[in-house]
């Protein structure tokens, strides 16, 4: 799960918790807004979680990371967070979140969107049921 943006930290937690009841491991850049969310929810639905942090400090990743990968390579980590998974939510964001969709395209991994930029082949929805849905749809076809 990628993404940013405090207003919708409600979605990410939602979507943290709805794919760690669906067994899925939650990857995130592990610092905070929506990336803290998705842990929280995936925490509280007795998920595990990754954060995948840009600095060189396990003290960086948020307090409900169950595994933290310090890469100490900054804004180039988002090609790491990107390949992590198997497919991508990206919920709000900024150019960072733009970058990891790029390279999860590139990469052939499925992406979705919920309150994200539009970009080409990236389908977007307003609710976290129906982008995990997605997401997971087009991981068993």
């Amino acid at each position: 799960m990628i993404g940013s943006g405090r207003r919708h930290e409600a979605a990410a937690e939602e979507v943290g918790r709805l794919l760690a009841e669906r067994g899925c491991t939650v990857v995130t850049g592990g610092l905070g807004e929506v990336m803290t969310a998705a842990h929280r929810g995936a925490k509280a639905a007795g998920g595990t979680t990754i954060a995948i942090v840009p600095g060189e400090s396990h003290a960086e990743a948020d307090e409900w990371a169950d595994h933290v990968v310090v890469t100490g390579i900054g804004h180039a980590r988002n090609l790491a967070v990107a390949a992590s998974g198997h497919g991508v939510i990206a919920v709000g964001g900024s150019y960072g979140t733009l970058a990891e969709m790029a390279f999860a395209l590139r990469l052939g991994r499925p992406v979705v969107s919920i309150g994200g930029p539009p970009v080409e082949g990236v389908r977007r929805f307003t609710d976290p049921p129906a982008a995990v849905a997605a997401v997971l749809a087009s991981l068993d076809g």
